[in-house]
């Protein structure tokens, strides 16, 4: 799968202020839509910071989103810390320009330096509009890859993304379709199943499993473990998670015979296109 990353702007995240909803809710639509999250990286308000996390991202991922630092404020620098991270000269973009004037005149504001600064991006980016709040977002591609800027304000971050980032992101490779089983293990402790966990994946190389313990690894274990497979067929998706559910229920039955109780494998979105909508 193709790579991506996750840049979260913002100090009230690191002071525990605010969760970071906007992180895992990324995740999950990137991955729908084909790509690996290989880095999620979380900084401050800090011109450097934010330019170091994108100089570091660019160069492990395609894609690289961020969330957060688009407003008027002083501390919202993440354009401004782009243009740093590629050594450009910081301009006025007209498109964006427009864009914030006509959400501000609409409302009786004048246009003031902090809000032309939302318009500010590095030569050759375009802006993304924005229809719930006032700033737009930011697309800058170079050499195959895509650097997506969006405000941090969720319901603003998911608009942008559902209008105008997952489209494009669907457009750029083969589709890919996402099939999962869930296996419901009782009576066994996470450490215990975490050997067969990984025969199974050995085994089905193009397959993630991953364990999920929802009571007491001791005194009441209960395991959640999911089956995840993405292949550009439907068919064949659907095929490799199966195939790896009933081998792992396989093997817990005769590790652990009685002692685990297992619920028959059963599917969660199996088979879903990437890009699909929650």
């Amino acid at each position: 799968m193709r790579g991506a990353a996750i840049i979260n702007v913002g100090s009230e995240l690191l002071m525990g202020k605010t969760v970071n909803t906007n992180a895992a809710w990324l995740a999950a639509r990137l991955t729908l839509v084909g790509y690996a999250v290989r880095r999620i990286l979380v900084v401050p308000d800090e011109e450097g910071e934010i330019a170091e996390a994108f100089r570091e991202a660019m160069r492990r991922a395609e894609v690289v989103i961020s969330t957060g630092g688009l407003g008027p404020t002083p501390d919202d620098v993440t354009n401004l810390a782009l243009c740093r991270a590629l050594g450009a000269e910081p301009t006025v973009n007209e498109e964006a320009l427009r864009m914030v004037r006509e959400k501000y005149e609409a409302a009786g504001y004048a246009l003031t330096p902090e809000r032309v600064k939302m318009a500010m991006m590095p030569p050759g980016a375009r802006p993304l509009p924005n229809p719930v709040g006032t700033a737009p977002g930011v697309l800058y591609e170079s050499g195959g890859r895509l650097v997506i800027l969006l405000p941090g304000v969720p319901r603003e971050m998911e608009a942008i993304f559902e209008s105008h980032v997952e489209p494009l992101l669907r457009a750029r490779g083969p589709p890919v379709y996402i099939a999962e089983r869930v296996i419901v293990v009782e009576g066994v402790p996470e450490a215990d199943v975490a050997p067969v966990i990984r025969a199974v994946m050995r085994a089905h190389g193009r397959v993630y499993v991953k364990s999920h313990p929802r009571g007491s690894e001791i005194a009441a274990p209960l395991l959640h473990i999911h089956i995840h497979a993405s292949a550009g067929d439907r068919q064949e998706a659907e095929s490799l998670a199966g195939a790896a559910a009933q081998a792992l229920a396989r093997l817990l039955r005769e590790k652990f015979g009685e002692r685990a109780r297992i619920h028959e494998p059963g599917s969660a979105g199996a088979g879903a296109p990437a890009g699909a909508s929650r």
